[in-house]
């Protein structure tokens, strides 16, 4: 939902951290979970892993709003599902989430959040369906080789999320820290 992507974003860039260069990750250089190819595609097109360690904050931050939260609808999905789709789509590909979304709800799985998705998700309860996305990509996570190398981290990432996501969808929020 609309409301819930300040509030999303936040989460996803917490997760992302900051700069990395790892070896065992395929992205390459990444910054705030934007990798050097999503930087070269949607930002500069000829960027060095300097660039990438460079990149200011709201650089990713338009990346995120345009390339993955507006891909996936995210201000027409019901809350905790747009939390459990934005943040799978970031991690794993937005083709990817859309299309687990899609088979999780029986429409045809093309990747791509439209009219007949955003139709056929409104019946469906949210927590339920924010908690069978994170399941699902828990399963998909572990059958990955580089599980091994990142299953910790990534176990861990959709365990918070889809608390995160649960809180969302049944309005239970906890107040963000500050909030009176």
């Amino acid at each position: 939902m609309r409301e819930n992507y300040d509030r999303e974003l936040a989460e996803v860039l917490e997760q992302e951290g900051g700069y990395s260069n790892d070896p065992g990750d395929p992205g390459g250089p990444t910054k705030y979970g934007i990798t050097i190819w999503d930087a070269r595609m949607y930002w500069k097109h000829d960027a060095a892993a300097a660039d990438v360690r460079a990149m200011p904050l709201d650089v990713a931050k338009q990346i995120y709003r345009s390339k993955y939260w507006d891909a996936i609808s995210g201000d027409d999905l019901p809350s905790g599902v747009d939390l459990a789709v934005f943040d799978y789509g970031v991690n794993s590909g937005i083709h990817r989430a859309a299309m687990m979304l899609q088979r999780l709800i029986n429409v045809p799985d093309d990747g791509i959040i439209g009219p007949v998705t955003l139709a056929a998700v409104k019946p469906f309860d949210p927590a339920r369906l924010a908690a069978e996305i994170c399941d699902e990509r828990l399963a998909f996570l572990q059958g990955l080789r580089t599980w091994r190398l990142f299953g910790r981290g990534w176990g861990r990432r959709v365990r918070e999320v889809k608390a995160l996501a649960l809180e969302l969808a049944t309005g239970q929020s906890k107040p963000e820290s500050g909030a009176a």
